[in-house]
């Protein structure tokens, strides 16, 4: 997690639980293949998003974290989704400990490629939904999800 909102939370109740909302965006190529990214913290796949700043909306913070991790710049975005739950738990390697309420967008990839010589990813490109990498990490909830919805 990056300095912000968090950290300032972080510095006042330690790694106790929290509850963080958030957005993702699910970006899908002319041929149906998703955007994901490897994140430059713990090396696994997922989709470009993270936590609301104060004062965001959700389409406002899953546009921010696609120009922030990837590079791009989304057109149309529809909210498809919200994720929370057991599933959505996670630990951190340094004993932070969330439960994320997400919100996942999907939308049309924009022509320009996506980066990944940003700060967040190490990795990005796209996938077709039957040969998605083995190393996903907290995000694979709502990517399973999508590619069950879309296999009806």
């Amino acid at each position: 997690m990056r300095d912000g909102y968090v950290h300032e939370l972080r510095r006042l109740v330690g790694p106790r639980p929290l509850i963080l909302v958030g957005a993702g965006v699910i970006l899908q190529d002319r041929e149906g293949a998703i955007l994901l990214q490897r994140r430059s913290d713990d090396g696994l796949w997922g989709l470009p998003g993270g936590i609301m700043e104060p004062g965001e909306s959700l389409e406002e913070t899953a546009r921010r974290e696609l120009r922030e991790e990837v590079g791009l710049e989304a057109g149309r975005l529809a909210l498809w989704q919200v994720f929370s739950g057991g599933e959505m738990h996670h630990l951190y390697p340094n004993g932070d400990e969330v439960h994320f309420v997400t919100a996942v967008f999907v939308g049309a990839a924009p022509p320009q490629a996506p980066r990944a010589d940003l700060v967040e990813s190490v990795e990005a490109r796209f996938f077709p939904l039957h040969g998605l990498p083995g190393a996903l990490g907290l995000d694979r909830v709502p990517i399973r999800e999508f590619c069950r919805s879309q296999a009806r």
